[in-house]
């Protein structure tokens, strides 16, 4: 099979696989060890967990880099364009570098099917073998145990958080999807934990396979002070840290067990206090609370499950507190939908429910009804796309000078970068 163009192969990679979502590593490990024969592995840091990933990868690749190394770095969902997925040196890599690889991944499939998340696995670590890096950053997709990201050992793993998401694919409770997360570790090689209150399945899930635990608030900590923020562990501390450039409180654990994993590698990949320091005032992750410095100023978040929606709070609470906010809103239909809503409500002035062209978003009448249920009035719905919502919300946060708000889904701030990322050039993140 043959495209000329990136978009050719990822329209006929959706249709390739029965499922969109179809966890198992026996498929995906058979066409990498084809691939790969010689199996060539940069250094390699994984990340799992709920919410935390995309900050965790942005905050190694931000001191990496500083350090002067070349990082590659593989997330998943893109924000505008696919090939945000794959990043050499902190550049998307180009359609042609990511259509050569997919050529090369096609010509040893073997009819093998593959789900469109397995072929950019796939191709990230195709590229990044190519690529002469120092260190690979892999942010696992969904899960862990069977993501296509675990077909490669780390030489440390870090888990974010827990929290209930993906029911379907992960279980029902904490300990279940713990569980399924714990996946990523292996035997002897350090095992970070970023949750404050980790569940025990991930603890005892370490323990089995004696990887060294690095847990926050025991084996590494950090404690805020007026403008800076001190780390330390067990041999080492770090203090007169700057403010991570990704604000919330949440991005200090993310941080802090970003450190763990990097002086866990210490050994085989140095890093100088220099250059964390230098990664933490210049890292960048658009979506994640992002500020749009406009009249009426916009809040970005990607933020779409109670955890992150909880975080999200927490920011208005500290930066917002007495702006009325006007949100744009929608879900996928696998979230929580009314627990976001009810989070969120002591927050909103006014909800503004926008449409989105994706087949996994909830229909506008389930929206309506999470409303009701949760006896909210304030709403506005029947747009016939994402702008005019946005047009509405613009026009209600300008008169009383208030805040939009876009969240709730990755797709939806995607719309509005989409739209608007032109006028950003010169916009500085924010956060």
């Amino acid at each position: 099979m043959h495209f000329d163009s990136l978009k050719g192969w990822l329209d006929w990679q959706e249709t390739l696989h029965p499922k969109s979502i179809d966890l198992g590593l026996e498929r995906v490990a058979q066409v990498f060890s084809h691939l790969n024969p010689q199996g060539i592995k940069p250094i390699t840091i994984t990340v799992a967990g709920t919410n935390g990933k995309g900050s965790s990868i942005a905050f190694l690749e931000a001191i990496y880099r500083a350090q002067g190394l070349r990082v590659g770095a593989y997330t998943s969902p893109h924000i505008i364009n696919y090939n945000e997925r794959i990043k050499v040196d902190g550049a998307a890599v180009s359609d042609q570098l990511i259509c050569a690889s997919f050529e090369r991944i096609e010509a040893v499939r073997d009819n093998i099917s593959l789900s469109y998340f397995e072929f950019s696995t796939l191709a990230a670590l195709d590229i990044f073998s190519r690529a002469n890096i120092d260190i690979q950053l892999l942010e696992v997709g969904l899960g862990g145990r069977l993501d296509a990201v675990n077909i490669v050992d780390a030489d440390a793993t870090i888990i974010t958080s827990i929290s209930i998401d993906h029911t379907a694919w992960l279980g029902e409770t904490r300990e279940a999807i713990a569980y399924e997360k714990a996946g990523v570790f292996r035997n002897n090689i350090a095992a970070i934990i970023g949750d404050p209150k980790p569940p025990q399945s991930l603890i005892d899930h370490a323990n089995k396979l004696a990887a060294p635990l690095a847990r926050i608030g025991h084996e590494f900590s950090y404690q805020k002070t007026a403008n800076h923020w001190s780390w330390r562990n067990e041999n080492s501390h770090f203090d007169a840290l700057p403010e991570p450039l990704l604000k919330g409180e949440h991005q200090y654990r993310n941080a802090s067990a970003v450190l763990a994993a990097i002086q866990t590698l210490q050994d085989k990949i140095p890093v100088s206090e220099q250059a964390i320091k230098q990664g933490l005032r210049h890292v960048n992750l658009p979506g994640r609370f992002q500020l749009i410095h406009s009249q009426p100023p916009i809040l970005l978040d990607v933020s779409h499950n109670p955890q992150a929606a909880q975080a999200l709070t927490e920011y208005l609470q500290a930066e917002f507190k007495q702006t009325p906010i006007h949100a744009i809103f929608t879900m996928m239909s696998d979230k929580d939908l009314s627990g976001v809503i009810k989070l969120m409500q002591p927050f909103i002035k006014h909800w503004y429910i926008s449409p989105l062209d994706n087949p996994r978003t909830s229909k506008e009448i389930d929206v309506q009804s999470a409303f009701k249920h949760c006896g909210i009035e304030q709403v506005s719905s029947g747009f016939k796309d994402f702008i005019s919502a946005f047009q509405a919300a613009k026009t209600g946060a300008h008169t009383d000078n208030g805040l939009v708000l876009v969240f709730g889904s990755f797709f939806l701030v995607s719309e509005y970068l989409s739209l608007f990322s032109a006028t950003l050039d010169n916009n500085p993140q924010g956060k």
